[in-house]
């Protein structure tokens, strides 16, 4: 694994605005303005910070001109890098300004390195510290460091080994991490501990939390705003995991007809909480509508009406009766102790409108009081209206991919969330830089039905420009939800976007196509290289099932990553099921950004058997050791039933119980 190099700033304050992502890229940014002209200076900036996307749509360079202006008189005054810094922070500042800080109110932080406000909010520190000693307590290896004191700094010195923040996501999202792959020695080298954190922060994405500007330097210095930032996102993952109705199908009782259903599954789980909480609080006689976690519920009011309604046997007139907004939280929070809701919050919490502890608090009381009731009617159709196991499974592996690559728009919910097609494009513009004409796009909220057909129109044009594979297929199936299509259309960009990364490796491609073919023929010959003699046929291949073969490839790519003592022969399911888990964060560790489950080994679903692949494969061809591309040399036979094979991988049409549907997709996609 090559070493860190991380960008230096002299000035440590100016250092510590940023997170080692972010420095890497205004490095470029401005190395590559002083290559073309030889130096820097303040006139370049107004065109250079245009392009950045926080500031693009509240800023035109005539508006950055004026702000750059108050702190230069000359435009022609050349500056160094500190002082680029400088200039972008203090615009950053003005964008605050202009857009208010109250847009992301209602929930924790959705990005974990935010450089607006690095001060440290000592009662979300104290309630993560809480949250992190009750769930790991009893964990073998965390017990001994355990009760931490959340009036010191023994959080972060914890977090910098990287063990505490890979069993936290493990309770929030049981079993995303084999902990067998987890460094847990009291005192690690510097290689175990970037190991550690590289598996973290892959694992962090896998299970939704957004980690686009930060790296493991950040986690090895344990930077504060950024392990409270990624905590409070592990966390509220946790806690919020039930808010649907695949968990929860009594969620039904909130909606009275299918539109509202459709509604339902496309809202983040804090929307859906509020709808919930709004919902008791309506039938409960609360006049006023809560529609966020922190200016609605200062007063406390809103909870003693739930609370009222929710457990009636713990609570009373009192807590509405007395006009002291202090005192109602303290009862407010005394009642709901009662519910077994942990005490992660205080009355001043309350009272200062703490919008991560208040939504934390009332996600608690859902968990253990959601006064829904059980009409068998209404939950046998919100199991209808949820996916079958493989839909369910491809719908989050696209999800979590977009959410990676650092859209503005998060997705909550593929199928809803791609209709108007903007998503679409951002994803592109990612993917394919400059792909998109943003004049011919429009942003939501969209009211006319014709512009998200203009959107996706254009999301197939596009596609069709990148040779996906997208014959008689139109903008309007996607503003129409087909989901068989928009899978095809993902799996399709995702595949384009990896095979992409391999060939921008031109030291290993030479700058040539990189193909399915390239890549089988790369894991095979890995492996055969390191003396082992698995080998894999194609990626339909079910020998692959038992794990054995990338255990192999990953061993051959990097020797020392896989113990095998912890591998099993992969005959039975049981063994199959933890080969594959292992496999999945031992190449996670590595540093491969994957989103498949260990279903996917083991039932070998080719379309994330590739994408596994070609990760440990671009992974390896980053490193210097690695010798590259090896020629193709397959039979024409295997060229046949390889090419079949991608074929058939544009969409999954086995099993499927509407044959109508079936017959219609068939219809609209060629295969290659």
């Amino acid at each position: 694994m090559s070493s860190f190099v991380g960008v230096l700033v002299s000035d440590q304050w100016l250092q510590s605005q940023f997170t080692q992502v972010q420095l890497r890229s205004l490095k470029s940014k401005f190395v590559s303005v002083k290559t073309q002209s030889g130096r820097v200076i303040v006139g370049d900036l107004p065109p250079l910070f245009k392009k950045v996307k926080a500031f693009d749509d509240l800023f035109n360079e005539d508006e950055i001109k004026g702000v750059l202006m108050e702190s230069y008189q000359d435009m022609d005054e050349e500056i160094d890098f500190e002082t680029f810094l400088r200039a972008y922070l203090n615009l950053q500042a003005r964008a605050m300004e202009k857009s208010g800080s109250s847009k992301n109110s209602s929930s924790f932080l959705k990005a974990t390195t935010t450089t607006f406000h690095h001060t440290i909010n000592e009662s979300e520190k104290a309630s993560y510290v809480a949250h992190i000693n009750s769930y790991l307590a009893e964990d073998k290896f965390m017990k001994q460091f355990l009760p931490i004191d959340p009036s010191t700094n023994a959080l972060f010195d914890l977090a910098k080994d990287g063990v505490l923040l890979c069993k936290l996501i493990n309770i929030a999202v049981p079993g995303t991490i084999d902990e067998r792959a987890i460094n847990t020695k009291k005192i690690l080298n510097p290689w175990e501990r970037n190991e550690n954190h590289t598996l973290c922060l892959n694992s962090a994405k896998a299970i939704g939390c957004t980690v686009v500007n930060i790296g493991t330097q950040d986690l090895v210095e344990a930077r504060p705003h950024l392990v409270l930032g990624l905590i409070s996102q592990i966390i509220k993952i946790q806690l919020l995991a039930d808010l649907n109705l695949k968990k929860t199908p009594q969620l039904m009782e909130l909606v009275e007809d299918s539109e509202d259903v459709e509604e339902l599954i496309g809202l983040p789980p804090e929307k859906v909480l509020l709808k919930w909480m709004n919902f008791h609080l309506k039938k409960a006689g609360y006049e006023k509508q809560v529609t966020n976690f922190s200016s609605d519920v200062k007063d406390g009011e809103a909870y003693a009406y739930l609370l009222n309604a929710l457990a009636p046997e713990h609570s009373g007139p009192a807590s509405l009766a007395t006009k002291d907004p202090t005192e109602r939280a303290n009862m407010v929070l005394e009642q709901a102790e009662k519910l077994d809701c942990k005490r992660y919050l205080t009355p001043k919490d309350i009272v200062d409108g703490s919008p991560n502890l208040n939504l934390a608090f009332v996600a608690q009381i859902f968990q253990h009081r959601n006064g829904l009731t059980v009409d068998s009617n209404k939950v046998s159709f919100a199991e209808m209206m949820t996916d079958d196991a493989q839909t369910s499974r491809e719908e989050r592996c696209f999800r979590l991919w977009i959410n990676s690559l650092g859209t503005v728009t998060y997705v909550n919910n593929v199928f809803e969330d791609v209709r108007n097609g903007w998503i679409l494009l951002e994803v592109l513009d990612k993917v394919s830089p400059g792909s998109v004409n943003w004049k011919q796009a429009t942003k939501p909220p969209i009211k006319m039905p014709f512009r998200k057909v203009e959107n996706c129109n254009q999301v197939i044009k596009i596609g069709k420009g990148l040779k996906l594979s997208l014959v008689n297929v139109a903008g309007t199936d996607i503003v129409q939800g087909n989901k068989k299509l928009i899978i095809s259309y993902l799996w399709q960009l995702m595949r384009f976007s990896m095979l992409q990364l391999l060939k921008n490796l031109r030291s290993h491609s030479q700058g040539k196509e990189i193909t399915d073919a390239d890549i089988l023929n790369w894991a095979n010959s890995k492996v055969k290289k390191a003396g082992r003699t698995s080998q894999m046929e194609s990626f339909k291949d079910k020998n692959l099932s038992s794990g054995i073969f990338f255990l192999e490839l990953l061993s051959a790519v990097e020797a020392r990553v896989v113990n095998w003592s912890l591998v099993t022969q992969g005959e039975t399911e049981e063994d199959k099921k933890l080969n594959a888990t292992y496999i999945i964060s031992v190449a996670r560790k590595l540093g491969c950004s994957i989103f498949l489950l260990p279903e996917d080994i083991m039932e070998v679903n080719p379309k994330m058997i590739l994408m596994l692949t070609a990760s440990i494969m671009y992974w390896s061809l980053q490193q210097p050791e690695d010798n590259g591309i090896p020629e193709v040399t397959v039979d024409e036979e295997n060229k046949t039933n390889l090419a079949n094979e991608v074929s058939d991988l544009a969409i999954d049409d086995d099993d499927d119980d509407d044959d109508n549907k079936n017959d219609t997709v068939s219809e609209k996609i060629e295969t290659q």
